[in-house]
């Protein structure tokens, strides 16, 4: 069997753009797969249209290292966020065809499963005003909806300081949230990298009477050693990971110690394989995987077949329920929630197929999303192309 063709595909929303690659071959399978890009959608079009002529036409999609080992080192320049997105979709795609070639699904590929169901939190939730009547009533839809786990951003446009009438606004606002879930369901607070070391752990402080699972990019990702001083300082859980494309770039964050909880985007990370390499590193240093999934349908589904077969996988993002749930329409067979998990995907490869005519009623649109612009947490972009 060989590649002998790529085509992509562009959903849009006011706030992210979804690209889809659909990968061909000569005996008339196909997979799919999916990267969503933050401000680099045409970008990856163009890495995309460029790999397809030199490594990945021609090749046979059961070679997936093969195609992987060169798509990331055969161009010789470092493969940073575009290169490994790219190569993202187009090795989950690889994943589709061998589990549709041998009529399996792709867990079953990658050991067999280690759990039935695979628990889901919410995230896109909260687009609503910042007063913590808002964001009780919208938490109180969340588990309505049968999570019994979801994840907030309350620090508005907050960068590296807070002022005071700001952290007791935040504070409020989580406060309200835990009202409203109650102590049993799971809460997560995103930080989204925003503060400096100091910061971060005095707001750790002020969250810990709430009981967060864990605090995520309390500082920004570049600098490790602040992230540790964090660690050092709070007795609440870490996470962080989606702004690193490269398994081998995690090595100091373990050699550190640093974080409880990894978070590789499957869509940012080079794949299925590449993640499933970083979870069975991170397994030796005590540490659970939980990958950032800002995705689609089709990028959901790939993260959950990884969380059926990964034994310290801890739980995955879900935004379909609450923000953009009409795109859930362009895949059938795309995963949902019930009673705040995943199911066992059953079908051949991934499970998904995606509906071109449904794809065609989201063109790409101009995706812009600040996180320190002021109602950032709206997501509401500024339109089509």
């Amino acid at each position: 069997m060989r590649i002998t063709e790529i085509s992509t595909h562009v959903v849009g929303t006011p706030w992210r753009n979804l690209t889809y690659v659909v990968v061909h071959t000569d005996e008339g399978l196909t997979g799919v797969g999916e990267a969503r890009m933050l401000g680099h959608t045409d970008a990856l079009l163009g890495y995309l249209r460029e790999a397809s002529r030199r490594h990945i036409v021609g090749s046979d999609p059961f070679d997936i290292e093969d195609l992987v080992k060169r798509l990331k080192y055969g161009d010789y320049g470092r493969a940073g966020e575009i290169v490994m997105s790219g190569i993202a979709c187009v090795e989950m795609a690889c994943w589709d065809i061998v589990g549709k070639a041998l009529g399996v699904p792709v867990w079953k590929l990658l050991g067999g499963k280690v759990r039935e169901r695979v628990k889901a939190y919410a995230n896109g939730w909260y687009t609503v005003d910042r007063t913590p009547e808002e964001f009780h009533a919208a938490a109180k839809r969340v588990v309505e909806r049968g999570y019994q786990a979801l994840k907030l951003d309350p620090f508005g446009a907050g960068q590296f300081e807070l002022d005071h009438e700001e952290t007791m606004r935040s504070v409020a606002l989580v406060e309200a949230v835990r009202d409203a879930i109650g102590p049993e369901r799971e809460l997560l607070v995103e930080m989204h990298g925003r503060f400096s070391p100091a910061t971060a752990i005095r707001l750790a402080g002020l969250l810990e009477p709430f009981n967060p699972g864990w605090i995520e990019e309390p500082v920004p990702p570049e600098n490790l050693k602040a992230l540790s001083k964090v660690a050092a300082h709070t007795g609440l859980p870490i996470a962080t990971g989606e702004r690193i494309h490269d398994r081998i770039e995690f090595r100091e964050l373990f050699d550190l110690q640093a974080a409880d909880i990894v978070q590789p985007d499957v869509g940012h990370f080079g794949g299925i394989n590449e993640t499933r390499k970083l979870a069975a590193t991170a397994e030796t240093h005590y540490m659970q995987i939980a990958p950032h999934n800002v995705g689609g349908p089709v990028l959901t589904m790939a993260s959950l077949h990884l969380g059926v077969s990964v034994p310290n996988f801890k739980i995955l993002e879900h935004f379909n329920d609450f923000a953009d749930a009409a795109i859930k329409k362009i895949a059938k067979g795309a995963p949902e929630v019930v009673d705040g998990y995943f199911g066992l995907p059953e079908g051949p490869g991934l499970g998904v197929e995606l509906d071109l005519d449904a794809v065609a009623e989201f063109p790409q649109q101009h995706a812009d999303f600040d996180l320190y612009d002021e109602d950032w947490h709206f997501r509401r972009g500024k339109g089509t192309r």
